[in-house]
């Protein structure tokens, strides 16, 4: 149950990095991050909000190694500690915040509970 479960979640993870990578102006703009001066932003948007995910999804799910699947789970952890820190610092739209962080701190959890 835990492969089948650590598979669906791999795919999340390639499924909301492939947002960033193949729509970075649909994606900044869910983010409240339109480029305005500058497209600078959309190659952000493709590398570490898009690539970066697709990427650690894709080889977790090559590798099929209980570690590959903890790293995503990190990867997400640091995501969503950022938006703790942004809650905090920032003042962002905290219900934006916490509807991506907690998705990021679920995915988190289940990486890193789920795979010792």
């Amino acid at each position: 149950m835990i492969d089948i479960l650590n598979i669906i979640a791999a795919v999340l993870t390639i499924g909301f990095g492939l947002f960033g990578f193949v729509a970075p102006r649909y994606t900044a703009a869910a983010l409240d991050l339109e480029p305005t001066t500058s497209t600078m932003g959309l190659s952000e948007m493709r590398a570490s909000v898009g690539g970066l995910f697709v990427v650690a999804g894709l080889a977790a799910l090559w590798l099929d190694e209980p570690l590959a699947f903890v790293m995503i789970g990190f990867a997400f952890m640091g995501a969503a500690l950022g938006r703790v820190l942004s809650l905090i610092f920032d003042a962002p739209p905290a219900r934006k915040v916490i509807i991506f962080g907690g998705i990021e701190a679920a995915l988190s959890a289940w990486f890193l509970v789920a795979n010792p």
